[in-house]
């Protein structure tokens, strides 16, 4: 990582908004930033997610070591987060390598999660908007499996399908492991 130690990290889980859409695969960058906020705080607990209108987003702001992290959710649709998570970096000036995107990966079997910096974008629409808004492909991404869609079910209509039953038993479990991982680049990066 290229940025100062005195930039904050922007940790941002991609989601859809709406009660509609809650406990979908889509959402699972969303129910990561809800896990991570369950992780961080001190003897006050949990930080608070409160929406900010100007940015577009539901934000909290907390610590991960000596890091200052700003956990973000944008309120937009996935395929229009650019413009929420470029506000964000800009409102508390976080360089875009100092920037974390997490979400769900076709690409992945369910329950894997993997660290990605930079490249390609995998036909992830809501990556796509993201580094066009940001300028640059030079953003972290966790990357959280949810396997391809079953025989021929289109991938669009898949993402937004609830998790199976075997899914939401192995989903905290997933969860608790992106929330570790993302510890572990905040700690490791503000050394």
């Amino acid at each position: 990582m290229n940025s100062t130690d005195r930039s904050p990290f922007l940790v941002v889980g991609l989601g859809n908004p709406g009660s509609r859409y809650d406990g979908t695969r889509h959402n699972v960058g969303a129910m990561v930033l809800d896990e991570l906020a369950g992780h961080c705080g001190g003897p006050a607990g949990p930080p608070t997610f409160t929406t900010n209108r100007k940015l577009n987003a539901r934000v909290a702001e907390t610590r991960i070591g000596d890091r200052r992290v700003v956990l973000g959710v944008p309120r937009s649709f996935m395929n229009q987060s650019g413009g929420p998570v470029k506000a964000m970096a800009s409102y508390y000036g976080v360089p875009a390598d100092a920037v974390v995107v997490v979400h769900d990966e076709l690409d992945l079997d369910p329950g894997v999660v993997k660290l990605k910096s930079g490249g390609g974008l995998n036909s992830h629409n809501g990556l796509r908007d993201i580094a066009k808004s940001l300028g640059t492909r030079d953003f972290h991404r966790v990357q959280v499996g949810i396997g391809r869609p079953p025989g021929r079910m289109a991938p669009a209509s898949y993402v937004l399908k609830p998790f199976s039953k075997a899914e939401r038993t192995e989903l905290p479990i997933t969860l608790a492991d992106a929330a570790d991982l993302i510890v572990g680049l905040a700690v490791g990066s503000g050394s």
